[in-house]
C-alpha cells in the first residue's frame, strides 16, 4: 500500500535528515514517555483515525494497513534503537507527532487512490 512507494522513501529520508534531534539533549517534561512509547501511541492513534475516516475499508485493507504500520514502527525502532528507551524531549515529541501525521497522509492518499 505505502511501503513500496516513493512517498515512504521520502519519509525515511526526512527521518534521516532529522536524526540530530535524537542525538542531542533537550528539555524533557516531567512524566514524558519514552521515545518508543510515544511512537507507538501516536502512530496507533493515527491508524485508528485512518480507519474511522475511511469507513469503506474492508477487513483485508485494514489488515494491510496494520501490517505496514507494524513495518514502519519496526523501521523506526531499528533507526532509533540506541535511544528508544530514553524519555522523549520536547523537540523529539514535536517531530514524532509530525512524522506520524505524514505517515497518516501516506495512507490517506493510498486509500483514496484505491477507492
Amino acid at each position: 500500500m505505502v511501503l513500496d512507494r516513493q512517498g515512504y522513501d521520502d519519509l525515511i529520508m526526512y527521518l534521516t535528515q532529522n536524526l540530530a534531534l535524537f542525538e542531542k539533549p533537550g528539555e524533557i517534561k516531567p512524566g514524558a514517555p519514552t521515545v518508543m512509547e510515544l511512537i507507538e501511541d501516536v502512530i496507533a492513534q493515527n491508524v485508528m483515525l485512518i480507519c474511522e475516516q475511511h469507513t469503506n475499508l474492508n477487513t483485508e485493507q485494514r489488515s494491510q494497513i496494520v501490517r505496514e504500520v507494524d513495518g514502519i514502527v519496526y523501521d523506526l525502532q531499528e533507526v532509533l534503537s540506541s535511544i528508544t528507551s530514553q524519555p522523549v524531549t520536547v523537540e523529539q515529541h514535536a517531530f514524532i507527532d509530525e512524522f506520524a501525521g505524514l505517515i497518516k497522509n501516506l495512507f490517506d492518499n493510498a486509500v483514496t487512490q484505491t477507492a
